[in-house]
């Protein structure tokens, strides 16, 4: 199965994508500009609580929680993922002091990218889904067997397991750099 790659389903997570990284632009221009550069510094921690949140997503995907409907823990997720990138890049600004936190922020980014792109994957997989229902309904099958013809199709489609090997790593490359980022900051900081 191909995706199909079209301008109007891939405009909104380009939209969103170029929306991040405008709005952290902007937020620290005029951050800098009311003189207020120093509010960015505490984006980094408002930033990493958000992220940390997301993972609520990830904890009931892997039963490690029980509360709240999957559907909306994923909406969560990229709510708070993409609040949470945009606070740790007003955080980051465009100073380049070490290479540690750049190499962290570009990680984030990517893993950014990364869910955009599953969230596209999905929507496409999902419109694949459903067609394939419309079709098995029109032959004639009953709803029972429609629904287990589509999830056999489902379970098949692989698309969102081969992103899953690439979202997982680039996330924990982040989330490594991330806490070396923070643990130098706390040894190294002039308390």
């Amino acid at each position: 199965m191909a995706l199909r790659f079209t301008l109007t389903r891939l405009l909104p997570s380009v939209a969103l994508f170029l929306a991040l990284l405008g709005g952290a632009l902007l937020a620290d221009l005029v951050l800098h500009r009311a003189g207020l550069a120093g509010v960015g510094r505490w984006g980094g921690l408002a930033g990493t609580v958000l992220l940390a949140a997301s993972f609520l997503y990830s904890a009931r995907k892997r039963k490690l929680l029980s509360a709240g409907s999957p559907k909306g823990l994923l909406r969560l997720h990229e709510t708070l993922g993409w609040a949470g990138a945009l606070l740790v890049l007003v955080h980051g600004g465009i100073h380049f002091n070490a290479l540690v936190p750049w190499l962290a922020l570009l990680a984030m980014v990517v893993v950014v990218a990364s869910g955009l792109t599953g969230r596209f994957l999905l929507a496409d997989v999902r419109e694949r889904l459903r067609e394939r229902a419309g079709e098995l309904a029109r032959s004639g099958l009953s709803p029972a067997e429609v629904e287990r013809e589509v999830l056999s199709v489902s379970l098949l489609h692989d698309t969102m397991k081969q992103w899953r090997k690439v979202h997982l790593p680039l996330t924990m490359l982040f989330a490594g750099l991330a806490v070396v980022h923070v643990a130098a900051t706390l040894l190294f900081w002039r308390w």
